[in-house]
């Protein structure tokens, strides 16, 4: 049996910077991230049609989860759609799909996660975790927008 997860947030950006920070090393980074300094991440992208995005993350060199997603469908800045394998550090794998949507209103993006074909027994852990990948991605976009900081008094 399968189940799915959806989450939506909206984020103050316009969708082609929504899109850029989720595409780019460090939105990767933070959307797989944790305030945990030991935090481990590795990550490794081919943005293109059949390109591949291997993330590598968790909290001890023994205790890591690898991701490797295929990008089936690329529509800058709207639309990804991956094929992801997870291997999980009990040894174990299975297949599942992520749709990410990115839709500007005024301004703003509704950016949308849709995760299909879930073993039903892990949607809970998956979708325990999506809260905190959209809040650290708005930071990458906020401070997008902002630019870089200049020293004061300079």
């Amino acid at each position: 049996m399968s189940d799915e997860v959806r989450f939506e947030r909206i984020i103050d950006a316009p969708a082609d910077v929504v899109f850029e920070a989720f595409t780019s090393q460090g939105g990767q980074e933070a959307f797989y991230g944790q305030d945990d300094p030991a935090w481990i991440i590795d990550s490794s992208c081919d943005l293109r049609v059949g390109g591949v995005w291997t993330i590598t993350f968790g909290p001890a060199p023994d205790r890591l989860t690898r991701h490797r997603h295929r990008f089936d469908i690329i529509n800058r800045p709207r639309r990804l759609v991956l094929t992801t394998t997870e291997f999980r550090t009990d040894g174990t794998s299975f297949d599942f799909t992520t749709e990410y949507t990115f839709e500007e209103h005024d301004g703003r993006t509704l950016m949308a996660m849709i995760q299909t074909g879930l073993p039903t027994e892990l949607r809970d852990e998956h979708a325990g975790g999506v809260s905190n990948s959209f809040d650290r991605l708005t930071i990458v976009v906020r401070d997008r927008i902002a630019g870089p900081k200049r020293p004061t008094g300079a």
